[in-house]
């Protein structure tokens, strides 16, 4: 039976929470631990809550520790840091590259990241190029398996109110019916579908660099 150590990054996100909890109820895994900025109301006989100051590299470094897996749900959005690209950069790139930097060292195997439907380094869109930018720097360090989850609208309720999104999942909805073919990676998908898709890789044990879009995900849990 596996015995695997998970480490979560942006786990109190709409992905992150279900990762958790199936990460939580799944027995391949002994050990959760979660990367975050302040404390969180979970308590688990399998997880370790690591309040982390992410800039500090050595305290980065230590309450990432040693495991096997590193799955990096982490993001935030354009009206948290309030336009400001340098702060977005900061979130969605430096603390992804840096726990696959930081992993990599400690002797992580695979890494599971969560990015998005279009994303591409050479691409025009701010939020599309920095995606990419990720994958790329982290698929050069050579993890034995890393993992690259591009979903589109992520279904599912979260925590705060966001207008324009709820609007999105409802087109999305109604037009989910037209994506067929190519335009299929563009419908909307649960997030818990996501998060047992990521664990399901990653209890395989699949070496390599891997993709996956909607009918991806959807089959990863067939």
């Amino acid at each position: 039976m596996l015995s695997l150590t998970a480490v979560v990054l942006g786990a109190t996100g709409l992905i992150g929470e279900q990762l958790v909890q199936q990460l939580l109820d799944d027995a391949a895994f002994s050990n959760v631990r979660i990367l975050v900025r302040r404390p969180v109301q979970l308590s688990h006989p399998k997880l370790e809550v690591e309040i982390v100051h992410f800039d500090d590299l050595n305290e980065y470094r230590s309450k990432l520790g040693r495991g096997d897996c590193i799955f990096c749900c982490i993001g935030t959005t354009d009206g948290k840091v309030k336009g400001d690209k340098a702060a977005y950069r900061k979130i969605d790139f430096d603390i992804a590259v840096n726990a696959a930097k930081l992993g990599k060292d400690a002797g992580f195997t695979s890494y599971l990241l969560v990015s998005s439907v279009g994303a591409n380094e050479k691409a025009g869109n701010f939020y599309l190029k920095l995606k990419g930018e990720v994958e790329t720097v982290i698929a050069a360090l050579g993890f034995l398996s890393f993992h690259i989850f591009r979903p589109s609208i992520l279904l599912g309720k979260r925590k705060e109110f966001r207008f324009g999104e709820v609007i999105g999942k409802g087109v999305m909805r109604a037009l989910s019916v037209l994506f067929v073919g190519p335009l299929q990676k563009y419908k909307g998908v649960e997030a818990r579908t996501v998060a047992k898709a990521m664990i399901i890789v990653a209890r395989s044990g699949n070496k390599g660099k891997f993709i996956y879009h909607y009918s991806d995900i959807v089959k990863a849990v067939s």
